[in-house]
């Protein structure tokens, strides 16, 4: 049978999808179903993903191990005890000096009662993005990557994530670079829209499920 031939998912969200677009129909095809995200604690979403930058996710779990080793006995982080460690303290678990200081800018921010789950889950994408990145050490990317995965808004496209758009450039064929690749990627995205979240997660599936 070809893939034109199979029958069309029933799950509303696949249903747009493969009828959106061609190629995306035959990656969710050839894919695994990719379930809802969990929706998380805001705060400590942010603290790991702090923790997982520019490092690889072995690393990143181990690291994140000794953290929440300095909080006896549960291993949660409240934000008045992180605000009372050291960078001494931080050091000892793997955390940088500069690392160190976002965390602590994560927890006097949770402090202030500005991550409630229940308001931040409400806010438009650019909305959230410029709420969360008044946090140092917080950009466009992490405000992203929150929304697909802690909150599972369906609608987030993170143009700028690099497995996007090797995911992008090799199955669309897409020559561009720099921000002519990027305008090319939204136009590309634009009929996935509203469920541009899951879109995302079949990209970044498809480079586990293909050579180079």
């Amino acid at each position: 049978m070809s893939a034109s031939a199979l029958p069309l998912p029933a799950n509303p969200a696949l249903l747009h999808l493969t009828q959106a677009d061609p190629v995306l129909a035959a990656l969710i095809r050839q894919g695994r179903p990719i379930a809802a995200s969990a929706h998380e604690d805001l705060y400590l979403a942010l603290l790991r993903a702090i923790v997982s930058q520019q490092i690889s996710t072995k690393a990143a779990a181990a690291i994140w191990r000794k953290v929440q080793a300095l909080f006896p006995p549960d291993g949660y982080p409240a934000p008045a005890a992180l605000l009372l460690l050291t960078d001494e303290d931080l050091r000892a678990a793997g955390i940088s000096r500069q690392k160190a200081g976002y965390l602590r800018a994560i927890a006097d921010f949770a402090q202030q009662d500005q991550l409630d789950h229940a308001h931040l889950s409400q806010l438009s994408e650019e909305e959230f993005t410029r709420h969360l990145t008044q946090i140092k050490g917080v950009g466009r990317w992490t405000a992203q990557m929150l929304q697909m995965f802690a909150l599972d808004q369906p609608d987030v496209f993170p143009e700028g994530d690099l497995g996007i758009q090797n995911a992008m450039r090799r199955h669309y064929g897409l020559p561009e670079t720099g921000r002519a690749l990027l305008k090319r990627m939204l136009e590309v995205a634009e009929p996935w829209r509203p469920y541009r979240t899951l879109a995302s997660k079949y990209l970044w599936q498809s480079l586990d499920n293909q050579p180079g």
